[in-house]
């Protein structure tokens, strides 16, 4: 079903097809956040990303781990929406390819020049105007898990508007080269995170390292909400 979800970790994940999401989140507006494992860790550390990911209006099962985890753990299925290839069903929009439909946030001016570069290769109408380089590293939001998050659910809820936010992080630099290429292989066997790690080991280790209570939380909390660390 197109609006289903499954409840994990205390957030709802919509369940179904890339498309399915795309279209849920551009029609009634809101913000989607795709949670990575290192993310789904920092609902027990952080209060203010816990809340941000609670206020968020849809999430996508980004996280092979998660979502492996959750079919072995809970035996049941969910089938994994990356957020490369929600990215791609999202530009692959007629409106978004007919007219400058998007404002998009970044880290940095290399990856502005990236995406400008990228854009003007696949005839997107994505000008400078359309950009914002956040000031801080740590609308299409891809400034990384956390600060992104709490972005988005800031600025929905200021506006007088309902913009869609898509909040998808690191997606946006596998397209343009602002970070490692991830072929469509290797998206679908979930190996993402290893070509990742392959290209910057002193980034990902202490991520990954962090990533491998995922499962433990899954299997101690399941659907629930896991507390804050040192609360009860």
């Amino acid at each position: 079903m197109k609006n289903e979800r499954v409840r994990i970790l205390g957030l709802s994940f919509l369940s179904g097809s890339a498309r399915d999401a795309v279209e849920s989140v551009s029609n009634s507006g809101g913000v989607l956040t795709v949670p990575a494992a290192p993310a789904l860790v920092r609902l027990r550390q952080d209060p203010i990303y816990r809340q941000a990911m609670l206020s968020a209006d849809f999430a996508i099962p980004d996280s092979g781990l998660m979502v492996l985890a959750w079919r072995i753990l809970k035996r049941e299925k969910l089938t994994r929406v990356s957020g490369l290839v929600y990215l791609r069903e999202l530009v692959g929009r007629p409106e978004f390819r007919e007219s400058s439909a998007a404002f998009f946030v970044l880290p940095s001016e290399e990856a502005r020049r990236k995406l400008l570069g990228w854009a003007g290769t696949n005839h997107l109408r994505i000008s400078e105007e359309d950009c914002y380089v956040a000031p801080h590293y740590a609308v299409i939001i891809a400034i990384g898990n956390g600060p992104q998050e709490k972005l988005g659910v800031y600025l929905r809820d200021r506006l007088e508007y309902r913009p869609a936010f898509h909040c998808i992080g690191a997606a946006l630099g596998f397209l343009t080269g602002d970070q490692v290429a991830i072929p469509d292989w290797a998206d679908r066997l979930y190996l993402g995170w290893f070509l990742r790690l392959l290209a910057q080991p002193r980034i990902f280790i202490p991520r990954l390292t962090r990533a491998a209570a995922v499962p433990w939380m899954i299997a101690r909390y399941g659907g629930e909400l896991p507390p804050l660390r040192g609360r009860r």
